[in-house]
């Protein structure tokens, strides 16, 4: 990824940039549904 003239590189090349993407989506669904549960 280029930001300008700055070049980010995720941690782990490809694989660990998508299993921090996967990672961050299961962690915020599991938060939604302990929210739910919580609120009842």
């Amino acid at each position: 990824m280029r930001f300008g003239n700055v070049e980010v590189r995720p941690l782990g090349g490809g694989m660990g940039c998508l299993f921090m993407v996967l990672g961050s989506i299961l962690l915020s669904v599991l938060c939604t549904l302990g929210a739910n549960l919580f609120a009842r």
